[in-house]
């Protein structure tokens, strides 16, 4: 059973707008439409429209100014990415926006410290997949270096070549019938490795962002180890926490249109 779920509705906005301003719809040093005219024109809340445009600001397409409006910048994105998690949809928003270049699988033993990420045997030997995460349609450089450690019983997953928007879990699940219930994440800063910069065509001993993320299953099981290792200036990172209201039961906040 695959976890992929449609788009929100502000990220489909979004992408609308960005192939309008490469198609020249709303050229380089004009304005956009005003908030109110995109949400007649999309039939769409306010809300969703504000989201759509603040992601082309993120993306350095756009800037908005106070009494001016919306102006368009450039009609390329830049390869900075900024993440933002709420849940599950979100990192699988964060794998279809972007592409994982797949450049090396090989059978290879844990090391202490990937062993005790994977709840696993030093020296036990795990599927190790070195990639390459590129923004999607942007240029050169990669967004980060990817090392993803696959569970030996999951050793014969298929289609781990070239260049795939689907996630390795996906793959997993597919293939095995196995489900993903639970991700977790740490992150802390790391400088960049001499292998790691010659990989991401940067500078040995910058400053990087390490992200790993553990897949777990039903039963509490590590079936995968991911760790992304992302250039300081390629990668921004946030979280959106909200306070539970007084007396409310399950369900969570009311989200947008669908």
């Amino acid at each position: 059973m695959s976890l992929i779920t449609p788009q929100p509705r502000y990220l489909q906005l979004a992408q609308t707008l960005i192939s309008e301003i490469e198609t020249g719809r709303y050229p380089v040093g004009g304005l956009m439409p005003t908030e109110l005219a995109l949400c007649e024109q999309f039939g769409a809340s306010r809300f969703t429209v504000r989201e759509a445009v603040k992601r082309l600001v993120e993306l350095g397409l756009v800037s908005r100014q106070a009494g001016v409006g919306t102006r368009v910048l450039s009609t390329r994105a830049r390869t900075a990415y900024r993440q933002v998690m709420q849940g599950m949809a979100d990192l699988q928003q964060y794998t279809a926006e972007t592409e994982l270049e797949i450049v090396d699988v090989e059978m290879a033993p844990l090391d202490r410290e990937i062993a005790a990420l994977a709840q696993a045997p030093a020296g036990q030997s795990w599927l190790h997949v070195r990639g390459l995460r590129h923004l999607e349609g942007a240029p050169a450089p990669p967004l980060c270096a990817s090392d993803i450690y696959i569970h030996p019983a999951f050793r014969s997953v298929r289609q781990l070549g070239g260049r795939s928007t689907v996630p390795v879990y996906v793959r997993i699940e597919e293939q095995f019938g196995e489900t993903v219930s639970e991700v977790q994440q740490q992150i802390r800063a790391v400088p960049l490795s001499p292998e790691q910069a010659r990989r991401l065509d940067a500078e040995a001993g910058s400053p990087a962002l390490w992200v790993c993320r553990l897949y777990l299953n039903r039963r509490g099981e590590v079936i995968e180890v991911a760790i992304s290792t992302h250039p300081a200036d390629r990668f921004s990172y946030s979280e959106v926490f909200r306070r539970e209201r007084p007396g409310a039961r399950g369900g969570g906040e009311a989200g947008d249109e669908a």
